[in-house]
């Protein structure tokens, strides 16, 4: 075999060898853009559910002023029943 088949047959094996190393790297590639776009997703639903349970926590805060003031005036309707000679437990 002389130098120059040799040349062309490992020119052709190169060729080979860097179309699979092209291959498996866009195959990297792709794989990396998958699980990027899949954290993105992520952090999107993460974002969402600060947001829902901000709202649901300042519910609850609204929710327990509420039952306070309540708390109170039921306290001074039963002070009131009891000033006016009432049983409050009726």
């Amino acid at each position: 075999m002389d130098g120059t088949t040799l040349g062309a047959v490992l020119a052709a094996i190169a060729g080979l060898v860097g179309s699979g190393v092209v291959y498996v790297g866009k195959r990297g590639e792709n794989g990396v853009t998958r699980f990027n776009s899949v954290t993105d997703q992520v952090q999107e639903d993460n974002a969402t559910l600060r947001d829902q349970l901000a709202q649901r926590d300042a519910r609850i805060n609204t929710l327990q002023e509420q039952r306070m003031h309540d708390l109170e005036t039921m306290t001074r309707l039963r002070i009131k029943v009891i000033n006016l000679g009432g049983d409050p437990d009726l």
